[in-house]
């Protein structure tokens, strides 16, 4: 089953937020992960959730997507992100 790691990113330092997406694609590519959607347009529908920056990525499986996340290969990148954004961040199943 597909699981969905859905990403509301706050941006606090572009300069080196701009690093971090340089280094997070290949970090993906041994947990078979890929970008659905990488900050594009965000328009609300219902509510007052107002996402500044929208990720989602998808894994084949849960495993590989806390694999992915808790892996040293993303470790460099994710310190990046966290002194670069305020980062809201949940995996979900898909089904």
């Amino acid at each position: 089953m597909p699981a969905y790691i859905i990403v509301d990113i706050e941006i606090t330092d572009p300069k080196q937020y701009e690093e971090y997406k340089k280094h997070t694609p290949g970090s993906l590519v041994p947990y078979d992960g890929k970008f659905l959607t990488r900050g594009g347009a965000v328009e609300n529908l219902e509510g007052t959730w107002k996402p500044s920056r929208l990720v989602i990525l998808e894994f084949p499986s849960m495993e590989k997507a806390k694999a992915w996340w808790n892996s040293p290969g993303y470790a460099p990148a994710k310190l990046i992100r966290q002194r670069a954004s305020n980062t809201q961040m949940i995996v979900a199943d898909g089904i």
